[in-house]
């Protein structure tokens, strides 16, 4: 694909790597900010993170959050010939699904919708599939066929074809979803993209990265086969997983001027590209907030935007290292409605650093030894 960059250097983490960039787009709730809806659609459709609420549904259905600040997607083609894609490439979840042309919902409408007539390689599963969202859902069916990825042909990759889909879909700037989770969370035991990249030799090292940048024209990027050097500066923390379901690690605590705000004696975290921002346990991120000087409006942590760059950073402590954010990159700006703390509140215990924290560290996603690699973002 013309999107791709396939790079190689003679470096220990690199080799041979496929990197993909990723746009950052104008998020549902910008959009909707433009609009002078978006009162009007938080109150209809409220932030519910429901990815981690109820695992008896991972055996039936893959569930995703409706995130209304979610903003970087790549491209991809799906058939023979190609027809392509924008995808959000979510480590929260596993499977993949775009629209289909049998869907007849609105959020279908400003999408790109897939063809399978139009594809000579592609198989109907006969399977079913369901995705449970915050507020409504996504219905539709499985298929088979060549997914490319960074120029990378992966063949009979199983993925959903939509038929319904939630309103707050027609929002998103992503058509669909590519799941980067690991095989136990997928629906209908579908195998994930990037297992089927390792078992059928596409990449040389069974890891992926991934690069994000505030920049809304270029930069960010998500890297098959390896790490790219370029993106990142000084050591590679790599953080062993605590759990082979999501990219799940252990953090000890989070302070804030030193003193410990939440995850007091421990917690779960993912490290989550399909989420937007840091999400945690309602009282302790309402501690943080409180913490940094955040007053709550609206469901939104507000601050003053000339303070910025006086707030304190957010500090995860993490295996023995503290992995600091600063006040430049938790706080969100709007020119419609302020500043605000890039912080979500959760009815779960499990935490999740959303791109509010890969913005500030690349992040390593290591299927060869199961581990998490962090290292400052350049």
């Amino acid at each position: 694909m013309k999107w791709a960059v396939v790079l190689c250097a003679m470096m220990a983490l690199s080799e041979c790597f496929i990197e993909v960039p990723l746009i950052k787009g104008k998020s549902a709730r910008e959009k909707l900010e433009e609009q002078g809806l978006w009162e009007h659609y938080r109150l209809m459709y409220p932030y519910k993170n429901v990815k981690f609420q109820d695992q008896s549904l991972y055996v039936t259905g893959q569930q995703m959050t409706n995130d209304a600040d979610l903003s970087y997607y790549g491209v991809i083609s799906i058939g023979t010939p190609g027809q392509s894609f924008a995808v959000i490439f979510d480590t929260g979840s596993s499977n993949l699904w775009i629209p289909s042309v049998y869907c007849a919902s609105a959020a279908c409408a400003n999408h790109k919708k897939y063809n399978p007539s139009l594809s000579s390689t592609f198989r109907n599963s006969g399977k079913s599939l369901s995705i449970q969202y915050g507020t409504g859902s996504m219905t539709g069916f499985l298929g088979y066929d060549t997914v490319v990825v960074g120029g990378l042909p992966v063949q009979n990759q199983m993925f959903g074809l939509s038929q319904t889909e939630a309103p707050f879909m027609a929002h998103m700037a992503a058509d669909g979803i590519l799941g980067l989770a690991y095989p136990r969370l997928a629906a209908s035991q579908a195998t994930p993209v990037f297992d089927n990249m390792m078992d059928q030799h596409l990449v040389s090292q069974d890891i992926f990265s991934v690069y994000l940048t505030s920049n809304s024209a270029a930069g960010s990027v998500i890297t098959f086969g390896g790490v790219n050097p370029n993106h990142y500066y000084g050591p590679i923390n790599w953080i062993p997983l605590s759990d082979e379901t999501y990219w799940q690690i252990t953090v000890t605590s989070v302070t804030v001027n030193g003193q410990i705000v939440a995850c007091n004696g421990g917690c779960q975290a993912i490290v989550d590209t399909g989420t937007s921002n840091i999400v945690g346990p309602q009282a302790d991120i309402a501690n943080i907030a409180n913490a940094v000087g955040a007053n709550s409006a609206n469901g939104d942590d507000v601050v003053n935007c000339n303070y910025i760059n006086n707030m304190p950073d957010i500090v995860f402590n993490i295996n023995g290292q503290a992995f600091s954010i600063p006040g430049s990159s938790y706080v969100r700006q709007s020119q419609y409605y302020g500043c605000r703390a890039g912080l979500s509140k959760s009815n779960d215990s499990l935490w999740i650093l959303g791109d509010v924290f890969i913005r500030q560290y690349y992040s390593i996603f290591n299927r060869a030894q199961n581990m998490v690699g962090l290292a400052l973002a350049r």
